[in-house]
């Protein structure tokens, strides 16, 4: 039996566009609040690993509430436009396409659909082990709200 070499796997190596993003890699607890379930905490666990030897981000989640549904993303960059973005897929079958910027230990997703416009912000504490997650969203294009906001916990 001949052994088949894997299709592709020069490329399967760090992207150094997404390595901002490096801040974010690891297992997460979360902690957070939605208005559509005011006085709840909701517990969740979040995971951003390399994917494809790190030519993308794969980030997981999932909150123990029945009203959020399991997601899981892909961060992905355009080395050219010098932009990147996240794919976004959950259970319920939604798929979204959201703009992504990275700074210092930080990063900022939006989405700018007239329907439903959503941004978030996440900011690393200053030992790494806390992630912070302002969200927002807008179903008229012009009224922002807050949407799921999350504390991240390493563990």
């Amino acid at each position: 039996m001949s052994s088949a070499k894997q299709i592709g796997i020069n490329a399967l190596k760090a992207n150094a566009a997404l390595a901002p993003l490096a801040f974010l890699l690891g297992e997460w607890r979360t902690m957070g609040t939605h208005p559509g379930v005011p006085g709840q905490t909701l517990e969740g666990r979040t995971s951003f690993a390399w994917h494809e030897g790190g030519a993308f981000l794969i980030m997981r989640s999932e909150v123990d509430h029945p009203e959020f549904p399991d997601g899981v993303a892909i961060f992905s960059a355009d080395r050219d436009a010098g932009s990147l973005a996240m794919n976004w897929f959950d259970e319920r079958g939604v798929s979204r396409l959201y703009q992504v910027t990275a700074g210092d230990r930080s990063m900022r997703w939006h989405r700018d659909d007239p329907r439903l416009a959503q941004r978030a912000t996440i900011v690393a504490g200053g030992d790494g082990d806390r992630l912070v997650s302002k969200g927002q969203m807008s179903l008229d294009g012009a009224d922002w709200s807050v949407d799921l906001s999350q504390i991240f916990t390493r563990g």
